[in-house]
């Protein structure tokens, strides 16, 4: 009996110890997360969520200047780090549906980060649809989750001026850098 009673104490240490390793690094993008930001977190839950950050949000008469369901993530020395994106304004119980990401500390698991360039995209995901618009091309990469966008400055001159021309992968430079990166729930 007391040498069950020692085995079983045993292994609740170790599984004590292996949950207390697994630490959640608060710049990691992954399918449905970023940080400790899950896709179910809700509005109410981020002062707490991002407690060592500065949380602003837009409060009722800024329409004018924004979304009123836009809320800036800051770093308290003043960098900017994230625009949430709720799915309903003035409620908490909303969660978040979309997020650009500003500083590039926030990287894949394969290191895509707003720094990156379209050879990382093509390199470590498969690239879900290439949509152009006016001045920007929009890549959706589903399994993460994300898009990015890439100037159409760094595109062959043919395609810069051409809103309606198809553009694919193999037409972009792999040095084009990335604009804008954006995660949607």
């Amino acid at each position: 009996m007391k040498k069950i009673a020692l085995t079983t104490t045993g292994i609740i240490l170790m599984l004590s110890a292996l949950s207390c390793s697994t630490k959640v690094d608060s710049f990691e993008i992954g399918k449905d997360y970023i940080g400790s930001l899950k896709k179910a977190s809700t509005v109410g839950e981020i002062d707490q969520i991002f407690a060592n950050d500065s949380v602003v949000k837009r409060i009722a008469g800024d329409e004018f200047i924004g979304t009123s369901n836009e809320i800036n993530i800051y770093e308290k020395g003043g960098k900017h780090l994230l625009i949430l994106e709720a799915t309903e304004e003035f409620d908490s119980t909303a969660t978040i549906n979309s997020i650009q990401v500003l500083d590039p500390r926030f990287k894949t698991t394969k290191g895509l980060s707003i720094t990156s360039t379209f050879k990382d995209i093509k390199d470590n995901y498969t690239i879900s649809k290439i949509s152009n618009t006016f001045s920007n091309v929009v890549i959706d990469i589903k399994e993460i989750g994300a898009f990015v966008t890439i100037s159409k400055k760094d595109l062959p001159s043919e395609l810069r001026y051409d809103s309606d021309a198809k553009i694919e992968a193999s037409q972009i430079p792999d040095a084009a850098k990335i604009k804008y990166f954006w995660l949607y729930w």
